[in-house]
């Protein structure tokens, strides 16, 4: 089982690690945000050096369960096998490999 994360906790350590080098550390916040769960909460005023810093860090985050799109049925629900759960696809290598052997099969009993 793995730790909970304490996202109030997370943001402030981001804040902590990014705000060093706002070049403006005196301007006044420009975006306030707010935080509650089971483990805490926080609200955080963020300058516009952090607030930007936050959302590239955002906008570039890729889920490591995101394994592409079913061709078949456009699912993005691919599991670790690249199996469509969806359609019953199978993608990659392994995929077109276990595709090809079954055409073999199916060509060699219908001549």
């Amino acid at each position: 089982m793995s730790t909970p994360f304490d996202p109030a906790a997370v943001i402030a350590q981001f804040i902590d690690n990014v705000a060093p080098y706002d070049p403006n550390p005196d301007a006044d916040p420009v975006a306030v945000v707010g935080v509650r769960t089971a483990l805490g909460e926080g609200v955080f005023a963020l300058s516009d050096h952090v607030i930007r810093a936050l959302c590239r860090a955002l906008e570039s985050y890729h889920d490591p369960a995101d394994r592409g799109t079913c061709v078949g049925c456009g699912s993005r629900r691919l599991d670790e096998n690249l199996h469509c759960p969806d359609c019953g696809r199978l993608h990659g290598i392994l995929g077109q490999v276990i595709v090809d052997h079954a055409r073999r099969i199916a060509a060699e009993d219908h001549p």
